[in-house]
């Protein structure tokens, strides 16, 4: 991944809700994403995200993350979906669901 996104961001309360996400999305994880369009993205978490420093194209440093969504059975299907876009984590192996 490189150090460029598309958004970044500095606020605390953003910064602890992406380190939250982290949380809930553990390496094996069978999770769904809802995102910010609306549309949802069902995968296997293929490993843990972190929260990492990035620059906007205006040059501008500030935090996000990406989490890497694979489907059971093939490794042709990948997905990788930023944390800005994710409004919920939705745990299909469990119960527990996480509001982003």
């Amino acid at each position: 991944m490189g150090r460029q996104a598309e958004h970044v961001y500095t606020d605390q309360p953003t910064i602890a809700r992406f380190n939250g996400m982290v949380e809930h999305l553990q390496n094996g994880a069978r999770v769904r994403l809802h995102l910010a369009d609306g549309s949802t993205c069902d995968g296997v978490v293929a490993a843990r995200p972190t929260v990492q420093e990035f620059y906007d194209g205006d040059g501008n440093e500030g935090s996000n993350g990406v989490v890497h969504l694979e489907q059971l059975g093939t490794s042709e299907w990948k997905r990788y979906i930023w944390f800005d876009q994710i409004e919920r984590i939705e745990h299909l192996d469990s119960d527990a669901q996480l509001r982003a």
